[in-house]
Protein backbone atom coordinates (compact mmCIF):
# COMPACT_ATOMS: atom_id res chain seq x y z
CA UNK A 1 0.00 0.00 0.00
CA UNK A 2 1.40 3.40 -0.99
CA UNK A 3 2.09 6.02 1.68
CA UNK A 4 -0.69 8.28 0.39
CA UNK A 5 -3.26 5.49 0.30
CA UNK A 6 -2.26 4.32 3.77
CA UNK A 7 -2.62 7.84 5.20
CA UNK A 8 -5.99 8.26 3.52
CA UNK A 9 -7.31 4.90 4.72
CA UNK A 10 -6.32 5.73 8.30
CA UNK A 11 -8.18 9.05 8.13
CA UNK A 12 -11.40 7.56 6.75
CA UNK A 13 -11.36 4.12 8.40
CA UNK A 14 -14.36 4.84 10.64
CA UNK A 15 -16.35 6.35 7.77
CA UNK A 16 -15.64 3.33 5.56
CA UNK A 17 -16.76 1.00 8.34
CA UNK A 18 -19.99 3.00 8.67
CA UNK A 19 -20.58 2.81 4.91
CA UNK A 20 -19.96 -0.94 4.90
CA UNK A 21 -22.45 -1.48 7.73
CA UNK A 22 -25.02 0.77 6.03
CA UNK A 23 -24.71 -1.17 2.76
CA UNK A 24 -25.39 -4.41 4.62
CA UNK A 25 -28.38 -2.91 6.44
CA UNK A 26 -30.00 -1.10 3.50
CA UNK A 27 -29.77 -3.53 0.60
CA UNK A 28 -33.06 -5.08 1.84
CA UNK A 29 -34.32 -7.24 -1.05
CA UNK A 30 -37.25 -9.59 -0.40
CA UNK A 31 -35.71 -12.14 -2.78
CA UNK A 32 -32.57 -13.72 -1.36
CA UNK A 33 -31.08 -14.27 -4.84
CA UNK A 34 -31.00 -10.49 -5.34
CA UNK A 35 -28.93 -10.10 -2.16
CA UNK A 36 -26.60 -12.86 -3.35
CA UNK A 37 -26.06 -11.37 -6.82
CA UNK A 38 -25.77 -7.76 -5.61
CA UNK A 39 -23.56 -8.78 -2.69
CA UNK A 40 -21.22 -10.65 -5.03
CA UNK A 41 -20.13 -7.28 -6.42
CA UNK A 42 -20.96 -4.81 -3.65
CA UNK A 43 -18.96 -6.71 -1.04
CA UNK A 44 -16.06 -7.70 -3.29
CA UNK A 45 -13.69 -4.97 -2.14
CA UNK A 46 -14.82 -1.75 -3.81
CA UNK A 47 -13.01 1.44 -2.82
CA UNK A 48 -16.20 3.24 -1.60
CA UNK A 49 -14.78 6.57 -2.78
CA UNK A 50 -18.17 7.69 -4.11
CA UNK A 51 -20.24 7.25 -0.91
CA UNK A 52 -17.27 8.52 1.09
CA UNK A 53 -17.27 11.77 -0.90
CA UNK A 54 -20.99 12.12 -0.28
CA UNK A 55 -20.43 11.74 3.46
CA UNK A 56 -17.43 14.10 3.56
CA UNK A 57 -19.16 16.87 1.59
CA UNK A 58 -22.18 16.70 3.90
CA UNK A 59 -19.84 16.89 6.90
CA UNK A 60 -17.95 19.84 5.41
CA UNK A 61 -21.28 21.67 5.22
CA UNK A 62 -22.08 20.95 8.87
CA UNK A 63 -24.35 17.90 8.53
CA UNK A 64 -24.17 15.61 11.56
CA UNK A 65 -27.34 13.48 11.29
CA UNK A 66 -26.87 9.68 11.25
CA UNK A 67 -29.06 9.53 8.11
CA UNK A 68 -26.00 10.35 5.99
CA UNK A 69 -24.84 6.75 6.47
CA UNK A 70 -27.98 5.41 4.84
CA UNK A 71 -28.06 8.19 2.25
CA UNK A 72 -24.50 7.46 1.12
CA UNK A 73 -25.55 3.94 0.07
CA UNK A 74 -27.54 5.53 -2.78
CA UNK A 75 -24.28 6.38 -4.50
CA UNK A 76 -22.81 2.89 -4.15
CA UNK A 77 -26.05 1.23 -5.26
CA UNK A 78 -26.11 3.38 -8.41
CA UNK A 79 -22.47 2.61 -9.09
CA UNK A 80 -22.94 -1.13 -8.57
CA UNK A 81 -26.02 -1.21 -10.81
CA UNK A 82 -24.06 0.28 -13.69
CA UNK A 83 -21.18 -2.16 -13.17
CA UNK A 84 -23.57 -5.12 -13.27
CA UNK A 85 -25.15 -3.80 -16.46
CA UNK A 86 -21.82 -2.81 -18.05
CA UNK A 87 -20.31 -6.25 -17.50
CA UNK A 88 -23.23 -7.87 -19.31
CA UNK A 89 -23.06 -5.40 -22.19
CA UNK A 90 -19.27 -5.71 -22.47
CA UNK A 91 -19.27 -9.52 -22.06
CA UNK A 92 -16.57 -9.04 -19.41
CA UNK A 93 -14.88 -11.92 -17.57
CA UNK A 94 -13.51 -10.36 -14.39
CA UNK A 95 -14.49 -7.56 -12.03
CA UNK A 96 -12.37 -6.80 -8.94
CA UNK A 97 -10.48 -10.02 -9.53
CA UNK A 98 -13.60 -12.20 -9.40
CA UNK A 99 -15.78 -13.79 -12.10
CA UNK A 100 -18.49 -11.34 -13.17
CA UNK A 101 -22.02 -11.90 -11.87
CA UNK A 102 -23.57 -12.86 -15.21
CA UNK A 103 -21.03 -15.66 -15.65
CA UNK A 104 -22.46 -17.23 -12.47
CA UNK A 105 -26.18 -16.34 -12.48
CA UNK A 106 -26.75 -15.43 -16.13
CA UNK A 107 -27.52 -12.11 -17.82
CA UNK A 108 -31.28 -11.86 -17.03
CA UNK A 109 -30.86 -12.17 -13.24
CA UNK A 110 -27.83 -9.85 -13.28
CA UNK A 111 -29.61 -7.13 -15.27
CA UNK A 112 -32.69 -7.32 -13.06
CA UNK A 113 -30.52 -7.10 -9.94
CA UNK A 114 -29.00 -3.93 -11.38
CA UNK A 115 -32.52 -2.60 -11.95
CA UNK A 116 -33.38 -3.39 -8.32
CA UNK A 117 -30.36 -1.39 -7.12
CA UNK A 118 -31.40 1.63 -9.21
CA UNK A 119 -34.89 1.45 -7.70
CA UNK A 120 -33.48 0.99 -4.19
CA UNK A 121 -31.35 4.12 -4.62
CA UNK A 122 -34.36 6.19 -5.69
CA UNK A 123 -36.40 4.79 -2.80
CA UNK A 124 -33.81 5.99 -0.26
CA UNK A 125 -33.56 9.36 -2.05
CA UNK A 126 -37.34 9.73 -1.69
CA UNK A 127 -36.98 9.44 2.11
CA UNK A 128 -35.39 12.91 2.12
CA UNK A 129 -38.62 14.45 0.83
CA UNK A 130 -36.38 16.82 -1.14
CA UNK A 131 -37.41 17.11 -4.83
CA UNK A 132 -34.00 18.52 -5.81
CA UNK A 133 -32.17 15.49 -4.41
CA UNK A 134 -34.60 13.10 -6.13
CA UNK A 135 -34.14 14.99 -9.41
CA UNK A 136 -30.33 14.84 -9.18
CA UNK A 137 -30.36 11.09 -8.45
CA UNK A 138 -32.71 10.59 -11.43
CA UNK A 139 -30.47 12.71 -13.67
CA UNK A 140 -27.41 10.71 -12.61
CA UNK A 141 -29.20 7.51 -13.65
CA UNK A 142 -30.33 9.01 -16.97
CA UNK A 143 -26.82 10.20 -17.79
CA UNK A 144 -25.10 6.95 -16.83
CA UNK A 145 -27.47 5.00 -19.09
CA UNK A 146 -27.00 7.43 -21.97
CA UNK A 147 -23.23 7.39 -21.48
CA UNK A 148 -23.22 3.60 -21.79
CA UNK A 149 -25.40 3.79 -24.92
CA UNK A 150 -23.08 6.40 -26.47
CA UNK A 151 -20.14 4.11 -25.75
CA UNK A 152 -21.98 1.22 -27.39
CA UNK A 153 -22.74 3.29 -30.49
CA UNK A 154 -19.07 4.30 -30.78
CA UNK A 155 -17.66 0.83 -30.05
CA UNK A 156 -14.78 0.05 -32.41
CA UNK A 157 -15.02 3.48 -34.10
CA UNK A 158 -11.41 4.38 -34.97
CA UNK A 159 -12.53 7.96 -35.69
CA UNK A 160 -13.87 8.54 -32.17
CA UNK A 161 -12.90 12.06 -31.11
CA UNK A 162 -11.52 13.17 -27.78
CA UNK A 163 -14.64 15.33 -27.33
CA UNK A 164 -16.88 12.27 -27.79
CA UNK A 165 -14.80 10.35 -25.25
CA UNK A 166 -15.04 13.19 -22.73
CA UNK A 167 -18.82 13.31 -23.17
CA UNK A 168 -19.07 9.56 -22.47
CA UNK A 169 -16.97 9.65 -19.29
CA UNK A 170 -18.70 12.83 -18.08
CA UNK A 171 -22.01 10.99 -18.27
CA UNK A 172 -20.80 7.61 -17.01
CA UNK A 173 -18.53 8.74 -14.19
CA UNK A 174 -18.47 12.52 -13.83
CA UNK A 175 -22.18 12.96 -13.12
CA UNK A 176 -22.24 10.28 -10.41
CA UNK A 177 -19.34 11.70 -8.41
CA UNK A 178 -20.52 15.26 -9.01
CA UNK A 179 -23.95 14.23 -7.72
CA UNK A 180 -22.45 12.47 -4.71
CA UNK A 181 -20.76 15.70 -3.62
CA UNK A 182 -23.67 17.96 -4.54
CA UNK A 183 -26.35 15.94 -2.72
CA UNK A 184 -24.16 15.84 0.38
CA UNK A 185 -24.20 19.64 0.39
CA UNK A 186 -27.96 19.80 -0.30
CA UNK A 187 -28.70 17.37 2.52
CA UNK A 188 -26.78 19.70 4.84
CA UNK A 189 -28.81 22.70 3.69
CA UNK A 190 -25.71 24.44 2.33
CA UNK A 191 -26.02 27.69 0.35
CA UNK A 192 -26.35 27.18 -3.41
CA UNK A 193 -22.91 28.69 -4.02
CA UNK A 194 -21.33 26.09 -1.71
CA UNK A 195 -23.38 23.32 -3.31
CA UNK A 196 -22.15 24.38 -6.77
CA UNK A 197 -18.51 24.49 -5.66
CA UNK A 198 -18.69 20.97 -4.26
CA UNK A 199 -20.51 19.78 -7.38
CA UNK A 200 -17.61 21.13 -9.47
CA UNK A 201 -15.10 19.44 -7.17
CA UNK A 202 -16.96 16.17 -7.71
CA UNK A 203 -17.02 16.68 -11.47
CA UNK A 204 -13.23 17.07 -11.60
CA UNK A 205 -12.71 14.06 -9.32
CA UNK A 206 -14.99 12.01 -11.56
CA UNK A 207 -13.11 12.96 -14.71
CA UNK A 208 -9.67 12.25 -13.27
CA UNK A 209 -10.94 9.00 -11.77
CA UNK A 210 -12.09 7.71 -15.17
CA UNK A 211 -9.05 8.94 -17.10
CA UNK A 212 -6.77 7.31 -14.52
CA UNK A 213 -8.87 4.13 -14.75
CA UNK A 214 -8.53 4.07 -18.53
CA UNK A 215 -4.78 4.57 -18.23
CA UNK A 216 -4.49 1.63 -15.83
CA UNK A 217 -5.80 -0.65 -18.58
CA UNK A 218 -2.46 -0.04 -20.31
CA UNK A 219 -0.12 0.47 -17.36
CA UNK A 220 -1.19 -1.99 -14.62
CA UNK A 221 -1.16 -5.78 -14.37
CA UNK A 222 -4.18 -8.09 -14.17
CA UNK A 223 -3.61 -9.09 -10.54
CA UNK A 224 -3.37 -5.48 -9.35
CA UNK A 225 -6.16 -4.17 -11.56
CA UNK A 226 -8.61 -6.99 -10.88
CA UNK A 227 -9.67 -7.28 -14.52
CA UNK A 228 -8.05 -8.50 -17.72
CA UNK A 229 -5.41 -6.09 -19.02
CA UNK A 230 -6.34 -4.75 -22.44
CA UNK A 231 -10.00 -5.59 -21.78
CA UNK A 232 -11.15 -2.17 -23.02
CA UNK A 233 -9.52 -2.68 -26.41
CA UNK A 234 -10.80 -6.24 -26.73
CA UNK A 235 -14.30 -4.92 -26.06
CA UNK A 236 -13.85 -2.27 -28.77
CA UNK A 237 -13.75 0.59 -26.25
CA UNK A 238 -11.53 3.40 -27.45
CA UNK A 239 -10.37 5.36 -24.43
CA UNK A 240 -8.16 8.44 -24.30
CA UNK A 241 -4.78 6.62 -24.49
CA UNK A 242 -5.84 4.91 -27.74
CA UNK A 243 -7.56 7.98 -29.21
CA UNK A 244 -4.44 10.09 -28.71
CA UNK A 245 -2.17 7.34 -30.05
CA UNK A 246 -4.29 7.08 -33.22
CA UNK A 247 -4.21 10.85 -33.64
CA UNK A 248 -0.43 11.16 -33.24
CA UNK A 249 0.75 7.97 -34.99
CA UNK A 250 2.44 7.88 -38.38
CA UNK A 251 0.24 6.49 -41.19
CA UNK A 252 1.76 2.99 -41.05
CA UNK A 253 1.43 2.75 -37.27
CA UNK A 254 -2.14 4.08 -37.39
CA UNK A 255 -3.09 1.46 -39.98
CA UNK A 256 -1.60 -1.27 -37.77
CA UNK A 257 -3.48 0.03 -34.72
CA UNK A 258 -6.78 0.31 -36.61
CA UNK A 259 -6.39 -3.35 -37.63
CA UNK A 260 -5.73 -4.26 -33.98
CA UNK A 261 -8.86 -2.40 -32.85
CA UNK A 262 -11.20 -3.85 -35.46
CA UNK A 263 -9.78 -7.36 -34.95
CA UNK A 264 -10.43 -7.24 -31.16
CA UNK A 265 -7.89 -10.03 -30.68
CA UNK A 266 -4.20 -9.49 -30.14
CA UNK A 267 -1.18 -11.30 -28.78
CA UNK A 268 0.86 -10.26 -25.76
CA UNK A 269 3.60 -9.13 -28.14
CA UNK A 270 1.16 -6.95 -30.08
CA UNK A 271 -0.13 -5.45 -26.85
CA UNK A 272 3.45 -4.66 -25.78
CA UNK A 273 3.99 -3.00 -29.18
CA UNK A 274 0.89 -0.88 -28.57
CA UNK A 275 2.20 0.21 -25.16
CA UNK A 276 5.47 1.23 -26.80
CA UNK A 277 3.54 3.20 -29.41
CA UNK A 278 1.57 4.95 -26.67
CA UNK A 279 4.79 6.06 -25.03
CA UNK A 280 6.37 7.10 -28.36
CA UNK A 281 3.37 9.26 -29.30
CA UNK A 282 3.23 10.80 -25.83
CA UNK A 283 -0.27 9.39 -25.23
CA UNK A 284 0.46 8.16 -21.70
CA UNK A 285 1.92 11.49 -20.65
CA UNK A 286 -0.89 13.38 -22.40
CA UNK A 287 -3.53 11.50 -20.38
CA UNK A 288 -1.59 12.09 -17.17
CA UNK A 289 -1.41 15.82 -17.94
CA UNK A 290 -5.17 16.11 -18.46
CA UNK A 291 -5.80 14.16 -15.26
CA UNK A 292 -3.37 16.40 -13.36
CA UNK A 293 -5.26 19.48 -14.60
CA UNK A 294 -8.52 18.12 -13.16
CA UNK A 295 -6.77 17.36 -9.85
CA UNK A 296 -5.44 20.93 -9.65
CA UNK A 297 -8.92 22.32 -10.30
CA UNK A 298 -10.44 20.05 -7.64
CA UNK A 299 -7.83 21.02 -5.04
CA UNK A 300 -8.22 24.70 -5.84
CA UNK A 301 -11.96 24.46 -5.15
CA UNK A 302 -11.39 22.79 -1.77
CA UNK A 303 -8.73 25.39 -1.02
CA UNK A 304 -11.49 28.02 -1.11
CA UNK A 305 -13.03 26.48 2.04
CA UNK A 306 -11.76 27.16 5.56
CA UNK A 307 -9.05 24.57 6.34
CA UNK A 308 -10.20 21.65 8.50
CA UNK A 309 -9.64 17.88 8.70
CA UNK A 310 -12.40 17.29 6.12
CA UNK A 311 -10.86 19.63 3.54
CA UNK A 312 -7.51 17.90 4.09
CA UNK A 313 -9.15 14.55 3.39
CA UNK A 314 -10.86 15.84 0.24
CA UNK A 315 -7.51 17.11 -1.04
CA UNK A 316 -5.90 13.74 -0.29
CA UNK A 317 -8.67 12.00 -2.24
CA UNK A 318 -7.91 14.23 -5.23
CA UNK A 319 -4.26 13.16 -5.11
CA UNK A 320 -5.20 9.52 -4.58
CA UNK A 321 -7.47 9.39 -7.64
CA UNK A 322 -4.51 10.42 -9.78
CA UNK A 323 -1.88 8.17 -8.22
CA UNK A 324 -3.83 4.98 -7.48
CA UNK A 325 -2.56 1.68 -8.88
CA UNK A 326 -5.92 -0.11 -9.14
Amino acid sequence: MSGLKQQLMLRVENDLNDIEAALQQNLNPHVELVREVAGHLIFSGGKRIRPLLNMLCARLCGYTDEFIKKFSTIIEFLHTATLLHDDVVDEADLRRGKPVAHSIWGAPVTVLTGDFLLARALNIAAETGNPKIIRIISEITENMCQGEILQLIKKGDVNLSEADYMDVIRRKTGFLIQGACQTGAILAGAPEETENRLAQYGYHIGMVFQIADDLLDYTADTQTLGKTIGADLKEGKLTLPVIHTLEKSAAQDREWLEHLITGKKFSETEFDTLIGLMHNTGAIRYCQTIAETHVREAKQIIGSFAPCPTTETLIMIADYTLNRKA
